[in-house]
C-alpha cells in the first residue's frame, strides 16, 4: 500500500487507485540527484557524457545537429520541453579555451537554436548560458556546454515553484524529432 498525504485523514491507497494528482512521480530525476554519468575525473576518458553522446546515433543521443566544432542536444534532465545544450566536440572546460572557429559556431548553433525552436514550438522567448564552474552551478564543469531554455508566456507555474517539479508534456524522443526537423538546413 501506498501512504499519501491529503488535507483529509490519513488514507491508505493501493498500487494504482487515482488520486487525484495529489502526488506526481518523476523517478527518472533519482539519476540526476544521485550524479548518474558525471564524469570521474578532469579528463575527456574519465566518464564525461558530452564526450561519449556524439558516439551514439542522433535518436540514442538525443542529438539534434551536429556541426564541424559542436553539437546541439535536448538536456536530458530539461527545465522544460526543448531545452537543448550547444557543446563543443572537444572537451574544454572553460569558455576562453575556445578557439575562434569553436566560439563562432556555438553562437552559430545557439541562433539555429532558437530558430528551430520557435519553429517547432512557438517559444515567446529564451534563457540562454552557460555556468563555468561547479560554484556556479555547472552539473557538469568539466565539459563547457550552453543552455538554450525556451519559455512562454506563463510557463512559469505553482509546480516548479510550489512543488520543485517540472512538467514535461512531451517524450523527449518526440521532443527530438520536432526540433531536428524544424532545425535550420535540415
Amino acid at each position: 500500500m501506498l501512504h499519501i498525504m491529503t488535507s483529509e485523514p490519513e488514507q491508505q491507497i493501493g498500487v494504482g487507485t487515482q488520486d487525484a494528482f495529489q502526488r506526481l512521480w518523476t523517478p527518472h530525476r533519482m539519476a540526476y540527484i544521485q550524479g548518474e554519468n558525471k564524469p570521474t575525473g578532469p579528463g575527456a576518458g574519465d566518464g564525461c557524457p558530452f564526450c561519449a553522446i556524439p558516439g551514439k546515433s542522433d535518436e540514442d543521443g538525443l542529438i539534434l545537429a551536429r556541426g564541424r566544432y559542436v553539437y546541439a542536444v535536448l538536456n536530458l534532465y530539461p527545465y522544460t520541453g526543448g531545452h537543448l545544450m550547444v557543446v563543443p566536440f572537444r572537451h574544454v572546460a572553460d569558455y576562453t579555451d575556445l578557439d575562434g572557429p569553436e566560439t563562432a559556431e556555438l553562437a552559430e548553433y545557439t541562433k539555429a537554436a532558437m530558430v528551430a525552436l520557435r519553429a517547432a514550438s512557438g517559444a515567446h522567448g529564451f534563457n540562454i548560458g552557460m555556468n563555468q564552474g561547479t560554484v556556479a552551478g555547472a552539473g557538469i564543469a568539466a565539459h563547457l556546454h550552453q543552455h538554450v531554455v525556451p519559455r512562454w508566456g506563463g510557463d512559469t507555474n505553482f509546480m516548479p515553484v510550489v512543488g520543485h517539479t517540472k512538467v514535461l508534456p512531451q517524450l523527449l524522443a518526440d521532443t527530438r524529432r520536432m526540433i531536428a526537423a524544424a532545425w535550420p538546413g535540415a
